[in-house]
């Protein structure tokens, strides 16, 4: 009496019976590629997502730079400016999903080209946060310590000396937080002499490259 053959399969030539533990281990490992496939294409679903709500926040220069160099056609860039006009709730969620769907569909270097933006722009603000901080600290020490007038000169001669002794003399006499005030936690009074150091000191620190010029700031 003949032996039913068994089922299976053939893998690089090997036979591989169903129900094996060759073939239970080859279908673990096929079920988790494809696991990680979806999982993969899930996250960049939502990357580029994500991706196309930072774009209602770019800057138009950099938005009609991605759009000159073909990143962005007008498909793209109209949805964009449609979700930024949407106040509904609901609508804006619509048109937002749209955006995702043309984010998804846009090649890599495109959207590439479209993280750089973004990120381009991060940085951007981000310097010129700390170089406005830089501007306060200077500020700050001028009105308060006297050694810091002479440091500020030598590191920037071409600072009108008179000009800025006149403004730190008024900014001090401005300034009548009493000591019990200080010990209250509160703010000292802070004149028209005040905000113009900061003013001064910020140009200056700007025609060094520190800070940068009005045009480049964030919308």
């Amino acid at each position: 009496m003949s032996r039913k053959p068994k089922k299976g399969y053939y893998v690089k030539g090997q036979f591989v019976a169903e129900g094996s533990e060759l073939d239970l281990e080859l279908k673990r490992e096929l079920k988790g590629t494809d696991s990680l496939s979806r999982t993969d294409r899930k996250r960049e679903s939502d990357e580029r997502q994500d991706v196309g709500a930072e774009l209602l926040t770019l800057r138009s220069d950099l938005s009609e730079r991605l759009h000159a160099q073909g990143h962005i056609n007008d498909t793209l860039r109209d949805a964009v400016a449609e979700a930024k006009r949407i106040t509904n709730f609901e609508g804006k969620r619509r048109q937002m999903q749209y955006v995702g769907k043309l984010m998804r569909k846009l090649s890599d270097e495109a959207f590439a080209a479209v993280c750089d933006a973004i990120t381009e722009q991060r940085e951007g603000s981000s310097r010129v946060t700390l170089a406005l901080h830089e501007a306060e600290q200077w500020r700050d020490r001028l009105v308060k310590e006297d050694a810091a007038l002479d440091e500020w000169m030598q590191a920037n001669p071409s600072t009108d000396s008179q000009q800025l002794r006149a403004l730190i003399r008024q900014a001090r006499k401005d300034d009548t937080t009493s000591k019990a005030d200080v010990a209250k936690g509160l703010l000292p009074r802070q004149g028209r002499a005040y905000r113009e150091i900061f003013q001064l000191v910020k140009s200056h620190l700007g025609e060094e490259g520190d800070i940068p010029a009005p045009e480049d700031f964030d919308d």
